[in-house]
């Protein structure tokens, strides 16, 4: 396997709409030699099933998860599954676990009631199926894969406390003496769900949409011709929607497998929880660099945790940390291992079923 440039890895996954010559600009690197990297790492799936986030609320949606144990005993069985549930235009994540459950699977649906029915339809499908947990999803944070930077810089860089905090020019650890302004949309907190007002689309948006969910890192003249589209309207949809924040950025899925990336899930109860020790402990997850991801959710826990680094004695000690530093507020936590993804995606495709 080729040497791992994991800088360039970073801006790729962040931004999979980054063009190569930016890249070379930011990392003073080649374009051939970065270009040679980028086909490796496509070629071997290091990098891969590229998807564009949207913020799935805007268009009326509820995100639901549920996790299954006792999903498949043979590996056919497992395929076969699989296979389905990628295929239900309700679903648009499915998650391989280690533990306690097999899977996770998150619905985007109108309302409770579609959910529970299309829930029906998958239980139906695993005749092994042991049990299952529900929790509804309220809001998500999405921060950038900062772990993945290499620096010489001894300094710890920190993330910015808020997507809404007005930015300096700020550059990634690992990026030192090079400007990132361009690329700051990509590389901040991301804020999707919670209290919406519902959008209305136009016909025109809808196909940019339906476009990007399939194509998201074409150039913009394939996704014109897909969309039918002229280019002019095209960027001029993309520029809007992204003004609005109904696009929060592209990204990569990479194999975690492949990198030595180790993944967890850390689920919180709280309780005795003030204000003041919420925003405390927010400001904790967004400013940890091995912190990818945080949702805030209804069911048997209040708060789902995703944690990925390269060393896994720093996500023992992270987990201790929160333990320790947030013990007054955690009444129980459970603890769950990601070993692959075979679907990730923010909007489900029946939207478009009349298209």
């Amino acid at each position: 396997m080729v040497k791992i440039d994991y800088n360039m890895l970073y801006l790729k996954s962040e931004n999979a709409r980054m063009r190569l010559k930016a890249v070379s600009k930011a990392l003073r690197k080649s374009p051939q030699r970065l270009k040679y990297n980028f086909d490796v790492f496509e070629k071997e799936d290091i990098i891969k099933n590229p998807y564009c986030i949207f913020d799935y609320s805007y268009f009326g949606l509820v995100l639901f998860r549920a996790y299954l144990r006792g999903v498949y005993v043979a590996e056919q069985d497992k395929k076969r599954i699989i296979d389905e549930l990628r295929e239900n235009p309700y679903i648009v994540s499915v998650y391989g676990l280690t533990g306690e459950y097999d899977l996770v699977v998150e619905f985007a649906s109108p309302n409770p009631s579609k959910f529970n029915k299309e829930l029906k339809k998958i239980v139906n499908l695993m005749p092994t199926l042991n049990d299952y947990k529900i929790v509804l999803n309220i809001v998500t944070h999405i921060y950038p894969r900062h772990y993945l930077v290499r620096t010489n810089d001894p300094k710890t860089r920190k993330r910015n406390n808020s997507e809404t905090t007005k930015r300096k020019t700020i550059r990634p650890a690992g990026m030192i003496d090079t400007k990132i302004t361009d690329y700051q949309p990509h590389y901040i907190e991301k804020v999707i769900g919670g209290d919406r007002e519902r959008e209305v689309f136009n016909e025109n948006e809808m196909k940019v949409i339906k476009t990007l969910l399939a194509h998201p890192t074409s150039r913009l003249s394939n996704l014109a011709k897909n969309s039918e589209l002229n280019v002019k309207t095209v960027k001029s949809i993309m520029s809007s929607l992204v003004k609005k924040n109904v696009i929060r950025g592209f990204r990569y899925t990479i194999d975690k497998d492949k990198l030595g990336v180790h993944a967890f899930r850390l689920f919180l109860k709280l309780h005795h929880l003030i204000q003041e020790r919420e925003t405390s402990l927010m400001n904790y997850l967004r400013n940890t660099k091995e912190i990818i991801q945080t949702n805030k959710t209804v069911g048997d826990w209040d708060m789902e945790i995703d944690i990925e680094s390269l060393d896994n004695g720093k996500i023992r000690h992270i987990i201790l940390q929160i333990r320790e530093e947030f013990k007054d507020i955690i009444e129980r936590f459970n603890l769950i291992e990601f070993h692959d993804s075979y679907k990730k995606s923010y909007l489900p495709s029946y939207l478009f079923k009349e298209e």
